[in-house]
């Protein structure tokens, strides 16, 4: 559906896009994850047409895009802040794209009842946007970007304006939406957990360039590089010398997985991978500060700090019942099995 070769942007001295390649499979939705400055949203302006590239090409459908201006590109866009129109109700704004298209009056109508119902609004035609939750505007501008049947639908940064439960929902519910439409999306955003949840493939970006490319659980399980595994929020990073099936570490002699290359120079521990065990056993640490993660607060992140003090301090996670109090001793044992080799 969508294939970006060699894609490059330069403003001035800078390179927001550097020798892009991206390749988005029809059906499948594709989430690019990046801080920001990444050349994410730059990304997204140059296949909407917004932004012209300076060397490279954006195919749609196999046909070059240069010279094509946006309106035909057959793509939809949806902003953050939804830009919806105040002049025109709910179902007006939904039909705006239908409109342009001249769409027969009696078509667009029951266009926007098929699409509303579907973004769960059914029978909202007629409310005023302003009188709109958050979340409803959000679903609104999904209809209006969905009305006019893009070939590829881009999302830029959509529930970022949303509080954080009101998004949980909703990625889950746009998720179900473009796997029975069959919508083909390509979206940005700098939330970790609204890309993994709602992508078919996941892309890392740093600095212009394309940090890593893969299923959603690959790139968790499995990050590129440091920049990757720290973006990503693991903080468990440590410079390493690996050795057949262990590594030399600050924190001692690690565990690795079988085949783990030698020229691996870094060593990502996920905290699902530090046991916590008693003092005597494994890595001696003092608890020095525990935090509550997901909305019952039954896992817990534990910060332990190495009792010899020359090691940097290391995350554990744990169930709320296991989890110990601040200040008590104990051993911290590592799993194999979530010991990641880095690239620097």
């Amino acid at each position: 559906m969508l294939r970006l070769d060699g894609v490059t942007v330069r403003f001035g001295d800078r390179v927001a896009l550097d020798a892009v390649g991206l390749d988005v499979e029809e059906h499948h939705t594709v989430c690019v994850l990046g801080p920001s400055g990444s050349g994410k949203s730059t990304l997204l302006r140059v296949v909407a047409g917004l932004q012209d590239a300076d060397a490279g090409r954006v195919l749609l459908s196999g046909n070059d895009q240069r010279g094509v201006p946006p309106h035909k590109r057959g793509v939809g866009l949806m902003f953050q802040d939804h830009q919806l129109f105040p002049q025109h109700d709910v179902g007006g704004n939904v039909a705006f794209g239908l409109r342009m298209r001249r769409t027969d009056r009696r078509e667009a109508e029951d266009r926007v009842a098929e699409l509303l119902d579907l973004v769960g609004l059914p029978g909202a035609q007629r409310r005023a946007v302003a009188a709109l939750s958050g979340g409803e505007q959000q679903r609104v501008a999904l209809a209006r970007a969905l009305a006019p049947q893009p070939r590829l639908l881009m999302l830029d940064e959509p529930l970022g304006q949303l509080d954080r439960s009101l998004r949980e929902r909703l990625v889950v519910e746009l998720r179900g939406l473009f796997h029975r439409l069959g919508t083909t999306v390509l979206a940005v955003t700098h939330d970790q957990g609204e890309a993994f949840a709602l992508a078919d493939r996941v892309v890392v970006m740093s600095e212009g360039r394309v940090a890593q490319s893969g299923p959603p659980l690959e790139v968790w399980q499995r990050p590129a590089s440091e920049f990757v595994a720290r973006f990503l929020g693991f903080d468990n990073v440590v410079p390493a010398t690996v050795r057949g099936e262990v590594a030399d570490t600050p924190w001692g002699k690690l565990p690795v997985p079988a085949g783990t290359p030698e020229d691996a120079d870094r060593v990502l521990v996920r905290p699902t991978g530090v046991r916590l065990a008693a003092p005597e056993e494994g890595l001696r640490c003092t608890v020095e500060a525990r935090s509550f993660r997901g909305g019952n607060g039954s896992s817990v992140t534990v910060l332990l700090r190495p009792g010899d003090g020359d090691g940097p301090p290391l995350e554990a996670a744990c169930t709320l019942r296991d989890a110990p109090e601040e200040g008590d001793e104990v051993g911290a044992v590592f799993d194999p099995r979530d010991v990641v080799p880095l690239a620097a």
